[in-house]
């Protein structure tokens, strides 16, 4: 098993009962497929580079995980016909870094 990180932005009008249903299923989706969520980071709403659909802004939510090409197959299968996600990506790792998180919201 080889190990990937999935990036799903979702559009920015969503409420916040739809995003825990959007990471939930994606979560099944991928435990489901023969593979093993490690980590799921949210890092909330950003704004994106270049208007995609019409949206100037995004809700980030990104997965750690171990899986093979089915659980990708799955995924991307998934996303492709789900109409809340605007644009994904996933990226394959020789190894995951868990302990740092990127967009983690510094505590004031």
């Amino acid at each position: 098993m080889a190990f990937y990180e999935n990036t799903i932005i979702a559009k920015q009008d969503l409420a916040e009962k739809e995003i825990k249903i959007i990471k939930d299923k994606y979560n099944e989706v991928i435990n489901t497929s023969s593979g093993k969520v490690v980590k799921i980071e949210e890092w909330g709403l950003l704004n994106l580079a270049n208007k995609i659909k019409n949206y100037k802004k995004g809700f980030y939510i990104h997965y750690k995980f171990e899986g093979n090409k089915d659980t990708i197959n799955n995924i991307e299968k998934t996303i492709k016909v789900d109409s809340s996600i605007i644009r994904y990506l996933t990226v394959k790792y020789k190894k995951l870094d868990v302990t740092n998180e990127f967009f983690k919201k510094a505590a004031k």
